[in-house]
């Protein structure tokens, strides 16, 4: 739920399906995404009124970068980018602090948490094992 690459590697190291790795993954996501949309403005609230009172800049570099794809992208960007660089958390916040509505935030999040669950779980069962061949055999060389 918190970081999305846990979920493929986790499924494979159970033993789930494929199918089942891209469900269960997609419902981690789709659970900080509710939490946190809910969450996400009072959470925004806080955060601003913490930084008043410690005088911090409202910019800073990493601000700035999600201020140029909000401009550029809207939710469909930051959605997109949230599983592979943002957290499903992270991700679910800048997008209602920037006042997207919440049927919004849900539906570019879903295709998002589909498309990174498919690719990344294909990633993890095609590829897995031959990297942990390798790991083995890297293993046997040195011992």
């Amino acid at each position: 739920m918190v970081k999305f690459f846990g979920g493929p590697l986790t499924g494979a190291s159970l033993g789930l399906s494929y199918v089942e790795t891209v469900l269960l993954t997609v419902a981690g996501m789709m659970t900080s995404v509710v939490i946190f949309s809910v969450v996400g403005r009072a959470a925004s609230k806080w955060f601003s009124a913490r930084r008043r009172a410690r005088r911090q800049p409202v910019f800073n570099k990493k601000s700035r970068r999600i201020v140029q794809v909000w401009q550029r992208f809207g939710v469909p960007g930051v959605a997109f980018l949230t599983p592979i660089l943002l957290t499903p958390i992270f991700g679910t916040i800048v997008a209602a602090l920037f006042g997207a509505p919440r049927k919004n935030i849900f539906i570019h999040m879903l295709w998002s948490a589909v498309f990174w669950s498919a690719i990344l779980n294909l990633m993890v069962f095609e590829f897995g094992q031959v990297a942990q061949n390798m790991l083995v055999s890297i293993k046997l060389w040195f011992w």
